[in-house]
């Protein structure tokens, strides 16, 4: 059962590569200097997006120790 399950996959991996490559020559081709994009950076969806900042670390660790604070204040108290 194992080898019949294996056979299929591998049928199907064959295709998978066949079908890449079939479009990745595709690509190659129709591109007019060989080189291919994704044209997600040229999209209506991204036009107005900017790249995040050198210091975006500073927001993230400003997040993370507001959540600290949130949980150490609003933990109840464990004492004896």
């Amino acid at each position: 059962m194992g080898i019949i399950v294996n056979k299929e996959n591998n049928k199907n991996d064959n295709l998978e590569r066949r079908i890449s490559a079939d479009l990745r020559a595709r690509a190659v081709k129709e591109a007019p200097d060989g080189e291919v994009t994704d044209f997600a950076s040229d999209s209506e969806y991204t036009k107005d997006t900017k790249k995040t900042g050198r210091f975006a670390w500073v927001w993230i660790v400003l997040i993370v120790l507001a959540i600290i604070s949130l949980v150490i204040i609003f933990m109840p108290a464990s004492r004896n």
